[in-house]
């Protein structure tokens, strides 16, 4: 195990879909974090890879220039650099994965590579409060669904995921499918506040075990109002605040479901939410109101550290760097990176 200096401080560079993220950091207290988003996307009803990548192009230098001068740290007091190197769209990570390396090599300094998933993780360990080992994770974002049993901060294993499709997908998707513009989940969220979430009911597939399947819920959605559309063409302006409502609410009981079922075969009560669908103020409240239902220790994290963020790479990387966990400067980025 490497020795580390009292003081460690580390840069932290995020970049796995469209946002283009560096933070900094000593030891595991949170110096900076700064995000680039790129709203170009909105215009094409989704992330389009060849843009995300070109918009980190121009915005890695700016960021990663900012989140040095907020955190009031040279260049040359840094003691590691830390990169996304996975999963998420390969464009994207060449970016930050090639600064990191150049950086580093310029620097002299280590390179560490984060799992975002993981990262999402231990976004947990940014500030308090914070779950006491072992715990449950929820991890909910547009591109993963998953349920991961964390026995340490960097031991952990995926209990339950997705067979097809995100949850946070199933809401982009059923968004698009209402009309909605994207990104569609936080619409849904929002006009869901204003509905009945019983009003419509909507399939949802059997899974065995903890796994999780979207895709053909999302399919029953679009038949059920494909069916009302032929007799009331408006239907989906009549009854908009209701539907956002009963998608959201099906949604989430898909996820608490599962959740409920792997904190009682694994008899924990320690129980936390992750990931950009976690943001979602009715899967927040889900997860409040059954951990005082049963018992439960919930975690949830501020908002800016549920969507990509650097942060969650840099604490991530800090307790890397306590166990000498480096990489070398032939890595390269991965668009697949399991836990």
């Amino acid at each position: 195990m490497t020795q580390s200096p009292k003081t460690v401080y580390l840069l932290a560079i995020e970049s796995s879909c469209d946002d283009t993220s560096a933070a900094v950091f000593r030891n595991d207290e949170n110096l900076a974090n700064l995000v680039a988003t790129q709203d170009i996307h909105r215009l094409y009803g989704g992330v389009v890879p060849e843009m995300a990548s070109r918009a980190h192009l121009q915005n890695i230098i700016p960021v990663v220039d900012a989140a040095m001068q907020k955190a009031g740290i040279a260049l040359d007091q840094l003691n590691a650099i830390a990169f996304t190197r996975g999963p998420g769209l390969i464009g994207s990570l060449l970016v930050g994965t090639t600064f990191a390396k150049g950086l580093a090599l310029t620097l002299g300094l280590p390179l560490i590579e984060v799992n975002h998933m993981q990262a999402h993780v231990l976004a947990h360990f940014i500030e308090d409060p914070k779950p006491s080992f072992p715990f449950l994770c929820l991890t909910v974002s547009g591109g993963h669904t998953q349920i991961v049993l964390v026995r340490s901060y960097l031991d952990m294993e995926v209990l339950g995921n997705t067979t097809d499709d995100a949850a946070g997908e199933a809401f982009d998707k059923t968004a698009k499918i209402l009309g909605l513009p994207y990104p569609g989940g936080p619409l849904i969220d929002k006009y869901a506040q204003l509905g009945n979430p019983k009003a419509f009911t909507f399939g949802k597939p059997k899974v065995d075990g903890l796994d999780f399947s979207f895709s053909g819920f999302k399919t029953s959605v679009l038949y059920a109002i494909q069916k009302q559309q032929k007799q009331d063409p408006e239907f989906i302006a009549h009854n908009l605040n209701d539907l956002c409502a009963s998608i959201q609410r099906h949604i989430i009981e898909m996820l608490m479901d599962k959740l409920e079922l792997a904190a009682k075969e694994h008899n924990i009560k320690e129980i936390a939410i992750a990931g950009g669908v976690s943001a979602n103020s009715g899967l927040r409240k889900a997860i409040n109101e059954t951990g005082q239902r049963l018992g439960w220790n919930t975690y949830i994290p501020r908002f800016e550290y549920c969507t990509d963020n650097a942060a969650m790479i840099g604490i991530t990387a800090y307790y890397k760097y306590l166990k000498g966990e480096f990489t070398t400067q032939d890595v390269s980025p991965v668009a697949r990176y399991a836990i």
